[in-house]
């Protein structure tokens, strides 16, 4: 019987593992390798790290952190921040991990997925998109943490990033970002609903229901969170967590 995958999201800021609410509001979580020893020992799916400082410090995600965690983790993860030039995604698969997430880059260039697509292969390229909606009008794409709107609708862009050979496509919403009171459902189902690539649900999850809730009503692929799967009760105390088999069932 399928399952989707169930994917925990570590955001990474100054080197430290970090959470945020609506892409502000960080609080610090602890050591990344440290959640990827414990990821293991729970035997997570696979991993995401985002760090979101890349893009706006004009840099790429640390290519020893990609280094040290390859050297430790069990499972399949991807990796994404400031990435824009092949030999940057070559020297990151070649770090160990399995995809890499591109977001303000292939706004800015979709011609960048293409290519990147064509020398690594669509299964390598996820696109991350960030959606919340415009002041005076609909849901608008999002790039640079949020602060720049694309002019692009997430339909519209989604479609694009599977023409130019993406492989998968993260669809965030922002407005939901820790709140941990479930996921945009109706943005999920629209995207799912609109390309043919696999669609990973992040943004808003708190409970496994809502897990559920993306995959039967949204028809997610995979189920992506950060909140669910660091914190613990309603006070937010810090625990890595992840559900076994047992827990949790689609």
């Amino acid at each position: 019987m399928f399952r989707p995958r169930i994917i925990p999201v570590l955001l990474l800021k100054n080197k430290a593992l970090v959470k945020s609410v609506n892409f502000k509001d960080f609080k610090y979580i602890g050591d990344p390798i440290n959640a990827v020893k414990l990821f293991n020992d729970l035997r997570a799916d696979e991993l995401i790290f985002l760090d979101i400082t890349a893009t706006k410090e004009s840099r790429s995600i640390s290519l020893e952190f990609v280094k040290n965690v390859g050297e430790e983790a069990n499972m399949p993860f991807a990796v994404g921040g400031g990435i824009k030039t092949i030999e940057e995604i070559k020297q990151i698969l070649s770090a160990g991990a399995e995809k890499v997430i591109i977001n303000s880059y292939a706004v800015k260039n979709p011609e960048f997925i293409s290519e990147a697509s064509k020398n690594f292969g669509s299964s390598t390229i996820t696109v991350c998109i960030d959606v919340k909606k415009k002041l005076f009008g609909g849901l608008q794409t999002w790039t640079n943490n949020a602060n720049e709107s694309s002019g692009y609708s997430p339909e519209d862009f989604a479609k694009l990033m599977e023409e130019k050979g993406a492989g998968e496509i993260i669809i965030q919403s922002i407005v939901r970002d820790g709140q941990m009171n479930g996921y945009d459902i109706a943005l999920i189902k629209s995207i799912s609903s609109s390309v043919t690539i696999p669609v990973v649900a992040l943004g808003g999850a708190g409970n496994y229901n809502h897990l559920k809730q993306a995959y039967s009503d949204g028809f997610a692929n995979g189920l992506a969170a950060g909140s669910l799967f660091v914190y613990q009760g309603c006070k937010k105390g810090v625990l890595i967590n992840y559900p076994n088999k047992l827990e949790i069932s689609f």
